[in-house]
């Protein structure tokens, strides 16, 4: 098996750099080269891509920009020289964050990363493929646990966590690790699901009060509120009250 890979970047001589360590790595397929984030909007859409080699600090569109504006992303390494956007990287889901200069040792921990998450996200069932494998079931949703996929109740969800590749469903005080990411969920839940937090969603209707940056559940677990939503959760409690 192997990746097909596009280097997105301003720069050649970063271009030159990783297609000079992709020839030592069998499973890394460079397809494609672009100099601007608008001409690999192009690419993209004439090419399947499975990895994305992008900088960040480029003319018109910068990587962050560029990564915002894919429904259907591919697997994301950052390359760059700036390491104050590896928090912003991370919160777009990207596999990894190498920074330049990098050495090759580096760079092959972090396609073999990409490589792992690439098999993983093929042995999960999307939504689409799930409804083809079997009739609809209202109310529910199928999770792959292990090796088996299995029927969850939305309603007896209470909030879904985010563990890296790995996403917890809580149910009361117990938990399914499936390996989805959180925002694979999002389009399957009702609107009684709500983000609040970059890492949790959560059922509203077992939520017990707010107190400060935290939400406490009926049960008495505590769940935090990231700092970007807490003015939305505020007025959405306010309603529900």
């Amino acid at each position: 098996m192997s990746l097909r890979c596009l280097i997105i970047d301003d720069e050649p001589l970063a271009h030159g750099v990783i297609k000079e360590y992709a020839k030592d790595i069998p499973f890394i397929n460079i397809i494609g080269d672009c100099y601007r984030a608008t001409a690999a909007l192009d690419f993209l859409r004439e090419q399947q891509v499975d990895l994305i080699f992008l900088d960040i600090r480029m003319p018109k569109l910068n990587g962050l920009e560029f990564l915002r504006t894919l429904t259907n992303k591919p697997l994301v390494i950052i390359t760059s020289a700036h390491e104050e956007y590896a928090l912003a990287g991370f919160d777009l889901a990207v596999c990894d964050y190498l920074l330049k200069p990098f050495r090759l040792d580096r760079f092959l921990k972090a396609v073999n990363r990409a490589l792992e998450l690439h098999d993983l996200k093929k042995q999960i069932a999307t939504p689409n493929e799930i409804e083809n494998k079997a009739p609809k079931n209202n109310g529910q949703i199928s999770i792959k646990v292990d090796k088996k996929h299995i029927l969850i109740k939305t309603d007896e969800i209470q909030y879904l966590e985010s563990l890296g590749n790995y996403v917890k469903v809580w149910n009361d005080r117990v938990f399914f690790l499936t390996p989805r990411t959180l925002a694979s969920f999002e389009d399957q839940l009702s609107t009684d699901f709500i983000r609040i937090h970059k890492s949790f969603i959560l059922n509203k209707k077992y939520v017990d009060y707010l107190e400060g940056n935290t939400i406490v559940l009926r049960n008495g677990q505590n769940i935090p509120v990231g700092k970007n939503y807490r003015g939305i959760i505020k007025r959405l409690l306010d309603i529900e009250n």
